[in-house]
């Protein structure tokens, strides 16, 4: 991480695309044991921890600005909800995970462009200097 003003929305991605990985590694761990009986899904929380950090202030800028990383970091957890789609416990649907895998690839390459469209900004910047 950069600590200075011009890479703030940069540092947020970065947390961002760090928990995006860590849901994928979830999201393939629960894949490979879809078969493992009383096995329970696993899933990683960012966006509430994201949400609390930059909304509610006066601008989206200051909030980004303000942010303390260390507060948005992924956190895995253990999904032991009242579905189980196995009679041994086991509570992975191989059709969702797949969807949920698609849906959290998506989501980390847009971030990563987002990032890369952030340096593209800050090299325009510096080139017109």
């Amino acid at each position: 991480m950069v600590s200075t003003g011009a890479f703030n929305y940069i540092n947020v991605l970065e947390k961002a695309c760090d928990a995006g990985w860590m849901r994928n590694a979830a999201i393939s761990n629960n894949i490979a044991n879809v078969d493992t009986p009383g096995y329970k899904r696993k899933d990683v929380d960012f966006e509430s921890y994201l949400q609390s950090a930059v909304f509610g202030g006066s601008s989206l800028d200051d909030n980004i600005a303000s942010v303390d990383l260390d507060t948005i970091t992924g956190t895995t957890y253990t999904d032991y909800g009242q579905v189980d789609y196995r009679l041994d416990g086991n509570n992975v649907d191989i059709d969702t995970e797949n969807v949920e895998l698609a849906k959290n690839q998506m989501k980390y390459y847009t971030m990563l462009d987002s990032i890369t469209q952030e340096f593209t900004r800050l090299k325009s910047v510096l080139k017109t200097s």
